[in-house]
This record gives structure tokens, C-alpha cells and sequence, in this order.
């Protein structure tokens, strides 16, 4: 499992749950270090056993610690550069779906050896969607789905989102677009202003 993905699970617990929190997870998944490195490899048993602690620590279901992952992904301050990288996709929501398909290409742009799933997006009628997730590691589906539950909000849409793993290596996210201006967005400008 690439490193930043661990990294990922150990920030989103540091700056949600406390220091305290990390350094208890850390001990009982047996890890022999307190800080994951971006950059390096592990062993995807070794991030399952981290998730597990999590999960028991936080008293919810994995997919559920998933979800709020990714929502963490999008609407942390200190995570602004992956919103940035997603709000790329579009200048609307809808916009924002159809860019998904590329999102694996866009994130190797930032990080070479990065590798996520397959994302295959169906319109199946005006703001009807079914998103697929086609990955070997389970659970990407969930962290998408806090993804996009924030990237909504971030548009200022409303939908509704329903989340499915139907097979080993396939998951599934329903997304019905009920209005998409129902509220103002966040602000966002593809550039930085000098001075």
C-alpha cells in the first residue's frame, strides 16, 4: 500500500482525534513506529490492521471511518492541495462527475507511483449517476463517497448518495443530483493572486 495512504489515515486521525489517539492505534496495530512516510510502501495487511484499530477506537463500522477519510480528504485545511486537485475536474458538479474517469491519471501526475482504482462514471438520465469503483483493495468506494459528499458541498449542490459493494474488487455509488445550485459553494480560482 503506498505511503501516502497510510500517511492519509494517520494525519486524518492526528488532527480529528488528538495525538493521544494516533500513538494508542499505532501501539495496539503492532506498527513499531509512530509516523507512516509518504513516500514508501507497506504491506496492505499492515494498513487493514491500522483501519481495524481505528474503527474499534472510534466505535464505528470501516466503511463509515472510510467515508470520513475521505470528507477529510476535501474539507481539512491542512488537506487544501486535494480539493484544489478536484476542483480541476469541473466548474460545475456534473462537470466535476465526468472528470472522475480521470482522476487516476491526474493524481499519478502529482504523485508518479500513486495508483487508484478505476473509476467508471454512467449518466443514466438527466442527474442520475452510477459510479463504479473497480479496485482491489475494498473500501475505496467509501472514501469516495466522503469525497463526493464534500465535493457537493463544495459546488453547493445537493444530492443524495447511496453506497453499494456489490462484489469483491467492485463498488458502487449512486448519485442523484436533486439541485445543483441549492446553496452558494466555496470559493475557488484556478490561480494564486500575486501581491
Amino acid at each position: 500500500m503506498h505511503g501516502l495512504i497510510n500517511r492519509t489515515i494517520e494525519r486524518f486521525v492526528r488532527e480529528t482525534r488528538g495525538d493521544d489517539l494516533w500513538l494508542r492505534i499505532a501501539e495496539q496495530a503492532e506498527l513499531g513506529f509512530v509516523e507512516f512516510e509518504a513516500m514508501l510502501g507497506y504491506d496492505a495487511a499492515l494498513t487493514e490492521r491500522v483501519l481495524e484499530r481505528v474503527s474499534c477506537e472510534l466505535l464505528l463500522p470501516r466503511e463509515a471511518v472510510l467515508e470520513d477519510i475521505g470528507t477529510y480528504l476535501v474539507s481539512h485545511q491542512k488537506t487544501e492541495a486535494v480539493r484544489r486537485l478536484l476542483r480541476f475536474g469541473g466548474v460545475d458538479f456534473v462537470e466535476f462527475l465526468h472528470s472522475l474517469e480521470d482522476l487516476p491519471d491526474r493524481a499519478r501526475l502529482a504523485v508518479a507511483d500513486l495508483n487508484l482504482p478505476e473509476l467508471e462514471l454512467d449518466e443514466r438520465a438527466t442527474g442520475q449517476f452510477s459510479l463504479t469503483v473497480l479496485s482491489h483493495n475494498s473500501g475505496f468506494g467509501a472514501v469516495l463517497l466522503g469525497v463526493l459528499r464534500a465535493m457537493a458541498d463544495d459546488y453547493g449542490a445537493l444530492v443524495i448518495l447511496e453506497y453499494f459493494s456489490d462484489v469483491a474488487d467492485k463498488e458502487r455509488i449512486e448519485i442523484q443530483l436533486i439541485e445543483e445550485a441549492f446553496a452558494a459553494g466555496r470559493g475557488f480560482e484556478l490561480g494564486a493572486r500575486a501581491g
